[in-house]
């Protein structure tokens, strides 16, 4: 059952990369800063290079509720409720995919996690939920919209008396420093959640203490992620890429750079698991609005809030209902 679990976990790992390839280059492909297939191999390479840069994240994903089970006894019930969790968040994933919402992953699992954990009367962290999930979530993405907002309003004067086949050309370049950060940023932040799902599984198994991140799960979380990036994201791309706001390079740059940074400051810093998806939407937000407020298509932004706002509950109740279908197949 372990084996299966880690299994299942993986593949919500690799259903996080194709979810969220767009964030890291819908802008770069929407700029034609780069081509789609180089931008998807820039990508995954990254992502599976972001996993490896710490494991802060993990650790916070582990701590979200309190699975017991001692050394070399694992637990059918607990292994249940880690795996009722992965169910949850890779439904809404699936469906969000499908209709090409860009919904949160991260918020996916974490609604997942805390599902399984209420209905099966697990012990609950509410206050690493509050502090390191809930604060960062709605932080974050109003960091990204007004950071790029003024990066994007720093460009505008800087190059105000410039050409702009020049300063388009020149942005084209820099967006694939920004597009790489972001992929980075990307593998930093989610690789790491799948390592914190496996490691619950691990300890509900009976054969992990939950005090580190074994090797072996840090390359497979990092192989898993970048070969789904790899596979790519159309469907989420066409929306992050065009339908919020026709972008141009200067705009892509703003929204990439802002939302790479915020993703490493609340990895790295805070060990926050905050939502790529999130970050860079609002980014793009941020950018766009430069131009006029009117020029982002706000029916569109209002869509993806709502996905935003739905995704814990709806991720939580479907994983709850698997919990108590699952049980009536235990003993």
């Amino acid at each position: 059952m372990v084996i299966a679990v880690v299994v299942i976990a993986l593949v919500f790992d690799y259903t996080n990369g194709f979810h969220d390839a767009a964030n890291a280059i819908a802008t770069s492909v929407s700029t034609r800063a780069l081509t789609p297939r180089a931008a998807l191999a820039m990508a995954a390479i990254l992502n599976f290079v972001g996993a490896w840069l710490g494991v802060g994240v993990a650790q916070t994903i582990q701590e979200i509720i309190q699975i017991e089970a001692a050394p070399g006894e694992g637990s059918a019930h607990a292994l249940t409720i880690v795996l009722a969790a992965l169910v949850g968040a890779i439904t809404w994933n699936l469906i969000t995919w499908y209709f090409g919402i860009p919904s949160s992953s991260s918020h996916a699992l974490i609604g997942g996690i805390v599902g399984a954990g209420v209905a099966s009367a697990t012990t609950v962290s509410w206050d690493i939920l509050v502090n390191k999930v809930a604060i960062p979530m709605v932080v974050s993405p109003a960091v990204g919209f007004l950071g790029a907002y003024l990066l994007m309003v720093a460009i505008m004067w800087a190059f105000r008396k410039a050409r702009p086949v020049r300063v388009n050309r020149g942005f084209r370049l820099a967006q694939t420093v920004s597009a790489a950060g972001m992929a980075l940023g990307h593998g930093l932040q989610d690789a790491q959640k799948t390592m914190g799902i496996i490691v619950l599984a691990l300890v509900a198994g009976g054969l992990h203490d939950g005090n580190d991140v074994p090797f072996w799960v840090i390359v497979a979380a990092a192989t898993a992620i970048a070969a789904g990036t790899y596979s790519g994201g159309w469907r989420i791309m066409r929306t992050l890429g065009r339908r919020i706001i026709e972008l141009d390079p200067p705009k892509g740059f703003a929204a990439e750079a802002t939302a790479a940074s915020v993703l490493y400051v609340m990895a790295i810093g805070l060990h926050a698991p905050v939502s790529t998806t999130h970050t860079i939407t609002s980014a793009i937000m941020g950018s766009g609005a430069t131009k006029r407020f009117s020029a982002v298509r706000w029916g569109v932004a209002q869509g993806i809030v709502v996905a935003w706002v739905i995704t814990i509950p709806a991720a939580a109740t479907v994983a709850a209902l698997f919990y108590f279908i699952a049980r009536l197949f235990l003993p």
